[in-house]
């Protein structure tokens, strides 16, 4: 998974955010269509948006909103566009912030200094009984220490994170195993039926890892 994905048309200006974000030693991807960006997240995933709303094929309002059906990863909306009402659609859409072009770089880097701070910088996560340390990478039930791999770890922290909501098989799988993996989706059904396992839910009548049927699963 990248650190952020930058969605901007201009090469300069794109090319200018990418060198400054990866000077803070960031890893980076850079698209200039709406659609190139709906397709990458969802290949690979991206901890931070940057999305720009003038797009050559799609408004960067679609995108947002098209994002926002799967998951609730930070968006922050960069525009030259300064009308109060698409500052607020974005907003509505689900976007984290909204920041007029021109910006200052320093003040951009601030913010998305901010996001992942508040994000990403927590030592533990926890629902319904489940507790992960991010840190240290050890998860409890109730208390009882849990017996994970490194990918049911990985898989159920992202599951945890995104608590009540449904979450795309190939998300999951691109997201936990790489887009370069030799392994097969039928993976992620394996170690979905692992996690029930150790977390006592049955997979006829599961309580915490269901099944959305046509989607995916969701912890709740």
């Amino acid at each position: 998974m990248t650190d952020i994905l930058i969605v901007e048309d201009n090469p300069e200006l794109s090319a200018l955010l990418t060198d400054f974000l990866r000077a803070e030693g960031y890893t980076v991807s850079a698209v200039d269509t709406g659609e190139r960006a709906v397709q990458l997240y969802e290949r690979y995933g991206a901890k931070l948006v940057v999305l720009d709303i003038n797009l050559p094929d799609m408004s960067g309002f679609a995108v947002c909103s098209k994002l926002r059906e799967d998951t609730d990863t930070p968006i922050l909306i960069v525009s030259c566009r300064t009308d109060k009402e698409d500052k607020l659609n974005g907003l509505d859409l689900g976007a984290d912030d909204y920041i007029e072009k021109p910006f200052d770089i320093d003040l951009l880097i601030a913010k998305i200094r901010g996001i992942f701070k508040r994000r990403y910088q927590r030592e533990t996560i926890s629902a319904d009984g489940v507790t992960l340390n991010l840190a240290d990478r050890t998860a409890d039930l109730e208390g009882v220490p849990l017996e994970l791999t490194a990918k049911e770890f990985d898989l159920l922290a992202l599951l945890v994170e995104n608590c009540g909501k449904a979450m795309k098989k190939e998300y999951l799988f691109s997201t936990v195993w790489g887009s370069d993996s030799d392994s097969e989706l039928q993976t992620l059904h394996v170690h979905i039926n692992r996690l029930r396992a150790k977390l006592g839910d049955d997979p006829k009548n599961a309580k915490r890892l269901l099944t959305v049927w046509g989607v995916g699963y969701k912890f709740v």
